[in-house]
């Protein structure tokens, strides 16, 4: 069985992931309707932009490909080990891009679909986009540790050492003594537990469904791997469709350089929370495929729709504004709380103010280099 987000062993978490982009990149087509506003005029050539358009879908696949990859393959590779220093710079980087990816792109494109004259009557006067961003942040943290909450129960309860409560005590006893953890040999291998101390000696309690133990951060590392996957999936689809359907060269030109290099360091900060959660082969193998693909999906979705849809109809200006506001809030949530916040609370990170105030340069430089971006893109 696969650890995922809300899984169990009916649900897998290939089957979650599925539902997930099969939502997203559906959604799209529900936004194909008349037109109540004027679209602007732009030098379109739909043969020439179609051109661009299939360079971008092949440029935007390699690129989150080898983005999403090169930490998973760079376990082998010293310098980009999990447990090296460099792996921590990376991935401030990466976090960075994604934190400017919700900030300066996707919550303002959000503003400014959900606020534009095309759409009409009072309740368009409220700040959807806000709202929107708000509660899905909420949201994000309530999945977020409730999901951490039943992994940890669920994998106390395979390894009977039955459920723990907010105190670290167990069944609500104050005593010290012997659980019995199941190792991947079969054998009980006594763990000393000391619950009027709340803690616990090793993370040999947590059983693994990998044969081996799980501790609670791993179980938090694959946690955050996935919801962060999840809000990638929806703005990837969304900032595919928006290339896909447009028909001026001059405006996809540079959106191919700026989407390959958002979908890369972007793909690099997701393939490091994958690499620290110590996923089966194929968990890994769905997740790097589904991030690799869902951007280049989105342009397909664009491609096939180019003729019916309409960018400032209602129905298309409410969907996508809604999913970015709800994407952002999934993004800045993820690289502030789950990203950024728990790799500067690491121990390594605070017993080294070198490696600090090297890792708040890579965070600048990441966020910078995106915000950048936004000029183009």
């Amino acid at each position: 069985m696969t650890s995922g987000l809300v899984t169990s062993s009916r649900v897998p978490t290939s089957t979650v992931l599925f539902v997930c982009m099969l939502v997203a990149a559906v959604l799209p087509v529900a936004v194909v309707g008349e037109c109540t506003c004027d679209l602007e005029e732009e030098d379109n050539n739909k043969s020439e932009a179609l051109k661009y358009k299939l360079g971008a879908f092949f440029s935007i696949l390699v690129a989150g490909a080898v983005g999403v990859y090169l930490p998973i393959v760079g376990k082998s590779v010293p310098a980009l080990s999990p447990e090296k220093n460099a792996f921590f710079v990376v991935k401030t980087f990466a976090a960075g891009v994604i934190l400017a990816t919700g900030c300066v792109h996707v919550l303002p494109d959000a503003f400014d679909k959900l606020t534009s004259p095309c759409l009409k009557g009072k309740v368009w006067e409220f700040p959807w986009g806000g709202f929107v961003f708000m509660v899905v942040a909420i949201l994000t943290l309530m999945l977020d540790k409730l999901a951490t909450s039943y992994y940890t129960q669920s994998q106390l309860a395979k390894s009977g050492a039955g459920p723990v409560n907010v105190d670290g005590e167990e069944n609500g006893e104050h005593a010290t003594h012997v659980v019995p953890v199941q190792t991947h040999a079969t054998h009980d291998v006594p763990v000393h537990t000391h619950a009027t101390h709340g803690h616990t000696h090793g993370s040999a309690m947590l059983s693994s469904v990998y044969g081996g133990p799980v501790s609670k951060e791993l179980i938090r590392y694959r946690v955050i791997a996935q919801v962060l996957e999840l809000g990638i999936v929806v703005h990837s689809v969304i900032i595919g469709l928006a290339l896909g359907v447009s028909e001026s060269p001059k405006t996809i030109k540079p959106l191919v350089a700026a989407l390959s290099f958002h979908q890369f360091f972007e793909g690099m900060g997701l393939g490091g929370c994958i690499t620290q959660a110590k996923l089966k082969c194929r968990a890994i193998t769905i997740m790097a495929l589904f991030f690799s693909l869902t951007t280049p999906v989105g342009i397909a979705i664009g491609i096939a729709i180019t003729n019916v849809y309409k960018e400032n109809s209602p129905v298309a200006l409410i969907v996508e504004g809604m999913l970015n506001a709800a994407a952002s809030g999934i993004l800045i949530y993820m690289s502030l709380v789950d990203l950024l916040a728990a790799d500067f609370e690491n121990p390594r990170m605070l017993a080294n103010m070198k490696l600090q105030m090297v890792a708040y340069a890579s965070l600048l430089f990441g966020v910078g280099c995106m915000s950048l971006l936004a000029k183009w893109a």
